[in-house]
């Protein structure tokens, strides 16, 4: 219909209208908020690499884990990260009944029960060589990295994990996992593997606060090159035939493209994580008054969102649920 009988800008032009015809919301509901798990007691260290990120464990832990429900937040990403003395080549302490995240889950599950506990479920933190995998001959041995991956899952799930999150991009790891939690009749455990986990450059300051950078190789051999959207899908195709869930695509800003076919394609729920790289990009950018922060964190959610993501594991999960509250206040 041309102009003037038609005229775009009649939707636009307050505030109301523009609320009224609005295609994407992003609520609290949307969001999920990692949390990096430590061993000790009552830890409560900020992270300089991402900041408004902390180490916790104990009684912060169950604090912050408090404050996240409160703001209507449903869940959070459990990361656990041993001390280096309690690393080793074979990742032993990663399943550990006393580990970092066994004990967290327990704690949160026992404190905050209505919130849902994801883990991830990876070597890199545990390895003292800090690959996704257990090396053999210079190499991941992708076969003998699932029997660890196993032992790690059913040690989460037995501590009261709600969902189990595989992200070492093996092959085989959702089967694998599904065989052992139903081994042990852990049939309603959900698994959220990172099905489309591409190896990205916007992982460092991640990196860099759970000290997972590879000594050796590097990440290249299992996560999937950047310039690959075929491949994205074949790899979420596969997770799902072994019994996914939730599809998680990361990063999110840069691979939008991809959480759009991945829901197009399956119609599963898909999660896409907002990295740490693109958490600092936006800092950064804030902070020099290059852009304005609060709509800038609004601007990239709604995006991740309209993109098919129902899921946002994002670390601005806390600052845009308070925002989003309080524009529902009015």
């Amino acid at each position: 219909m041309p102009f003037p009988i038609h005229r775009p800008r009649r939707l636009r032009q307050t505030e109301a209208i523009r609320r009224l015809v609005r295609e994407t919301s992003v609520t609290s509901d949307d969001l999920i908020f990692p949390l990096f798990v430590v061993g000790g007691d009552n830890v409560r260290s900020e992270i300089e690499a991402i900041p408004g990120s902390f180490y916790l464990s104990g009684r912060p832990l169950i604090k912050e884990a408090q404050k996240i429900a409160d703001l209507g937040i449903p869940a959070v990403l459990l990361f656990g990260i041993p001390l280096e003395s309690e690393k080793d080549e074979n990742a032993t302490s990663s399943y550990a009944p006393g580990g970092p995240i066994q004990k967290a889950v327990r704690a949160i599950k026992s404190a905050v029960p209505d919130l849902i506990v994801i883990t991830d479920v990876c070597l890199c933190e545990y390895t003292s060589h800090r690959n996704c995998g257990i090396l053999k001959g210079g190499q991941i041995d992708n076969d003998l990295t699932l029997d660890i991956i196993q032992r790690i899952a059913l040690s989460h799930a037995e501590a009261g994990s709600d969902v189990i999150a595989p992200s070492a991009m093996m092959d085989g790891m959702v089967q694998g996992i599904r065989r052992i939690l139903d081994d042990h009749s852990l049939y309603q455990t959900i698994i959220m593997p990172y099905a489309a986990k591409f190896a990205s450059s916007l992982y460092g300051p991640f990196k860099k606060t759970t000290s997972s950078t590879p000594r050796i190789l590097r990440n290249r051999t299992h996560q999937i090159d950047c310039a690959n959207g075929n491949e994205a899908l074949r790899e979420a195709k596969a997770d799902l035939d072994e019994g996914a869930d939730i599809l998680i695509v990361k990063p999110a800003l840069m691979y939008l493209d991809i959480v759009y076919r991945v829901k197009q394609k399956y119609g599963l729920p898909v999660a896409a994580y907002n990295v740490s790289g693109e958490y600092s990009m936006l800092l950064a950018a804030s902070e020099k008054k290059m852009i304005d922060k609060d709509a800038g964190i609004l601007e990239v959610l709604t995006c991740i969102k309209r993109a098919g993501a129902d899921l946002i594991i994002t670390y601005f999960a806390k600052e845009a649920a308070r925002l989003l509250n309080r524009a529902n206040r009015f």
